[in-house]
């Protein structure tokens, strides 16, 4: 056959020119699959930054509730240090009367040294003693005194010692305090003034 007769029905010419009309219609076909893809990949970076972001926060949580769990433990920990600590003071006290009336010897001297290095080991510190620079903060005072011999205000006698773990104070040192001598008060302006003038 030539090019002028029919091929499956249909003319040649035609069917070239209806092949030669499906090539723009796929080229974009194409191009919208390539916009699609392009699409398609900007929302997944989407998508991966949000739950990126979203791990991020969830990890700032964990790391946050541990930290705050963490502490809570630890201070559980001192409150419960500190109450079996401070329910010692008394006997630590009738050691303290026991070994300055020579009392402490033998087998309970040896019980009285075990348990003083036993507090200490968790962290029980003793403080206060005669001479010490008496402040509010660790001493509290029972009675004053004058003296000519300091200058400051001064623990004179330890009437009960004071305890501390790390920095927060168990119980005050029970002291008495000798404060300095009062400077004699010089005559006021006005009264030198009265002093003078004659009476009338």
């Amino acid at each position: 056959m030539t090019s002028g007769h029919q091929e499956n029905g249909e003319p040649v010419d035609e069917l070239q020119e209806q092949s030669a009309g499906e090539q723009p219609d796929g080229q974009q076909a194409g191009g919208e699959g390539v916009n699609g893809l392009a699409a398609d990949l900007a929302g997944a970076q989407q998508d991966v930054a949000a739950l990126t972001a979203d791990l991020q926060r969830l990890q700032a949580e964990y790391v946050n509730y541990k930290r705050r769990v963490d502490r809570d433990r630890e201070l559980v920990q001192q409150n419960a240090t500190f109450k079996v600590l401070s329910s010692l003071l008394p006997v630590l006290d009738a050691l303290d009367r026991a070994r300055e009336h020579g009392e402490l010897e033998g087998g309970f001297k040896a019980i009285a040294d075990s348990l003083e290095n036993i507090v200490a080991a968790q962290g029980l510190v003793k403080f206060g003693k005669p001479g010490d620079e008496f402040d509010p903060r660790f001493h509290e005072a029972v009675m004053h005194a004058h003296s000519p011999d300091v200058t400051t205000t001064t623990c004179q006698h330890i009437v009960n010692s004071g305890y501390q773990i790390g920095e927060r104070v168990v119980r005050p040192a029970t002291v008495t305090v000798v404060d300095p001598e009062p400077a004699e008060a010089a005559p006021a302006e006005g009264d030198e003034q009265s002093g003078d003038r004659p009476e009338q």
